[in-house]
């Protein structure tokens, strides 16, 4: 049996096929992250943690492919935050629960919050404590 590189097959593309891939290519190209490059903040499991949020600018968002299911696209509020004096981001599913907590009270001028993480991967909670 013949071996071949796989640089060297060919397959004929269809237009539409074409068409999103050079899309996505400019897309790759052209999109970057404009906001602070900082440590990714990591809660521990069953501890709370006093979190400062920065709502002094608009949220960053990152979009990409779900774990689970490829198929699926998960957008990831990047949320400037300091912990004990350090700066972090926190990297937040737009759907979960307490991206929507947070915001409501950081419009009423609340920075501080203590959050409770409860969990691992797809079973991860946060619990806004009072």
């Amino acid at each position: 049996m013949e071996e071949q590189k796989i640089t060297e097959q060919n397959v004929n593309l269809t237009e539409k096929e074409k068409t999103w891939v050079e899309k996505e290519l400019n897309e790759v190209q052209t999109k970057t992250f404009d906001g602070e490059k900082l440590p990714t903040l990591k809660f521990e499991e069953n501890k709370e943690t006093i979190v400062k949020i920065d709502f002094s600018k608009e949220f960053n968002k990152y979009t990409s492919p779900s774990l689970n299911d490829p198929n699926k696209q998960v957008t990831k509020a990047i949320i400037p935050c300091e912990v004990k004096e350090e700066k972090y981001n926190w990297w937040l599913n737009i759907y979960n629960p307490i991206y929507k907590e947070i915001l409501e009270l950081g419009k009423t001028g609340c920075t501080t919050f203590k959050i409770l993480r409860t969990g691992q991967m797809k079973n991860t909670k946060y619990i806004l404590v009072k």
